[in-house]
């Protein structure tokens, strides 16, 4: 493994997710709560401190109030030190021209922005991962081929239908991984093959190419935009002309959890074991814990195939259902195939099925939040979304969307 100084990476953590609706209203997306206790964030941080990384830069946008309590400096990644370690980046103003300050157009355009930070740090490879994916991959032999091998991107890819990977850059390449071509978000792909968005780079080769890039595309742009969108649109492109671009297929469990009916899929996933995430012992996915006493399941309380994060107290019945630090589900309330955020009340006689309620949602009691759904996959339109602090009463149907503090009192 490189030594320190020698390999930096980033954790692009700060889009707005707006496809994520009333979740994200008030927070980034990063900041999302999974499973109960961890945070999407925890995903990518984890995946590189258990690489050996030990210079890890989190860039902050949309919300930075939001996750900056959570991430704490780097400590429970224990990413604080002295010298290197942890850094929170946030878009500035007159550093530099236009297309290089303020906030970015893209994940591509975000590393533009970059760019003097970048140079300036010096390290020879970059790793690049997005912050809202679940996975948990061994990075560390991949970075080590990455730069034995000499080459200008690693794209780490995995397997998908073709109708999701329309959803996603596709990557296509030979047998021996050699990427030939880049699809970005095709309506008609040609594989199945998709980024995950966790990358390596040389660095120098990638500062150049944003830099070509920015000349090129920069004189068609208005303002502070430099054309160079998301990394499929054309920075990954220009480093495949290279033929040193090569994909290497994740291990393990991945999904891209940025739109309702994949964040409520993935908690399907998660009870059904069909997630692996949390089973390396060598390799556990660090999260900043809750201080809350143990859960606890009361005497007229039923729970079936469900998460209960430290403080829930569940009176009522909880079945298929991921519930948050300090739910509360009173006797005679139903929970169904549901993920309940932090300190959420479901009051005595209350039904929610099929429903994410942010923090400190409170369902009054008779309320019916959502329906059952039989399809195998979930999908936006059969969810309910409540943004935080809302106060749910009557009737509420499949599919609705409850601004935060919405009160139907």
């Amino acid at each position: 493994m490189a030594r320190r100084g020698e390999v930096l990476a980033l954790v692009q953590a700060g889009g707005q997710g707006g496809r994520m609706d009333v979740l994200t209203r008030e927070r980034a997306k990063p900041a999302l709560p999974y499973g109960g206790v961890h945070r999407l964030v925890d995903f990518a941080l984890s995946a590189l401190v258990h690489a050996d990384l030990v210079d890890v830069w989190v860039s902050l946008e949309y919300q930075v109030t939001s996750i900056d309590d959570y991430l704490s400096g780097g400590r429970p990644w224990s990413l604080d030190r002295n010298r290197g370690g942890f850094r929170r980046m946030v878009p500035q103003t007159g550093t530099g021209p236009a297309t290089e300050s303020g906030f970015a157009h893209g994940n591509g355009d975000l590393l533009l922005r970059m760019s003097a930070d970048l140079e300036a740090f010096g390290a020879s490879t970059l790793v690049v991962c997005s912050a809202d994916h679940v996975f948990n991959m061994d990075l560390g032999p991949v970075i080590d081929e990455h730069v034995a091998a000499g080459r200008v991107a690693t794209v780490l890819t995995t397997e998908v239908t073709k109708k999701d990977a329309s959803d996603n850059v596709v990557v296509v390449a030979k047998a021996d991984g050699t990427i030939t071509a880049i699809e970005h978000k095709p309506s008609r792909p040609s594989t199945g093959t998709v980024a995950t968005e966790v990358f390596i780079y040389d660095t120098a080769v990638l500062l150049r190419t944003l830099r070509e890039l920015r000349a090129e595309l920069s004189g068609d742009q208005e303002g502070d935009d430099s054309g160079l969108g998301d990394f499929g649109e054309h920075v990954l492109p220009r480093l495949v002309e290279t033929g040193k671009a090569v994909a290497v297929p994740m291990t393990g469990y991945w999904r891209d959890v940025g739109q309702p009916g994949l964040y409520l899929q993935s908690h399907r996933d998660l009870l059904a074991g069909k997630v692996d995430v949390f089973e390396h012992p060598g390799r556990p996915v660090i999260s900043h814990w809750p201080d809350r006493p143990a859960a606890r399941v009361r005497g007229t309380g039923v729970v079936s195939d469900s998460l209960l994060s430290p403080g829930c107290d569940v009176s009522g019945e909880v079945v298929g259902s991921v519930l948050g630090p300090g739910v509360v589900v009173e006797k005679g309330a139903v929970v169904r195939d549901s993920v309940l955020m932090e300190d959420c009340v479901v009051r005595a006689g209350a039904e929610v099925r099929t429903a994410v309620l942010d923090e400190r949602c409170e369902v009054l009691r008779g309320a019916r939040v959502g329906a059952d759904t039989t399809a195998r996959l979930v999908r936006d339109e059969h969810l309910v979304l409540a943004g935080r602090d809302c106060r749910v009463a009557g009737e509420v149907p499949a599919g609705a969307r409850l601004e935060p503090g919405t009160d139907m009192r």
